[in-house]
């Protein structure tokens, strides 16, 4: 079975760079307690790490 990762968004994006704010656009989300479901793959895991202040992220069976 894929390994899945469920991201939430912890934190506001106001006054953060805008690497990060375009970072969390990508990832599907954009206001606290937002939450979306990826595939784990490498290029996920790089941005969730880029954000990984902002975001609280699970790993799911699918």
């Amino acid at each position: 079975m894929a390994k899945k990762l469920k991201i939430t968004q912890t934190r506001s994006i106001i006054d953060r760079p805008k690497p990060q704010k375009l970072t969390i656009e990508a990832l599907g989300l954009g206001r606290p307690n937002y939450q979306v479901i990826h595939n784990d793959t490498p290029q996920i895991r790089g941005m969730v790490r880029k954000v990984s202040h902002l975001v609280k992220v699970e790993e799911i069976e699918d």
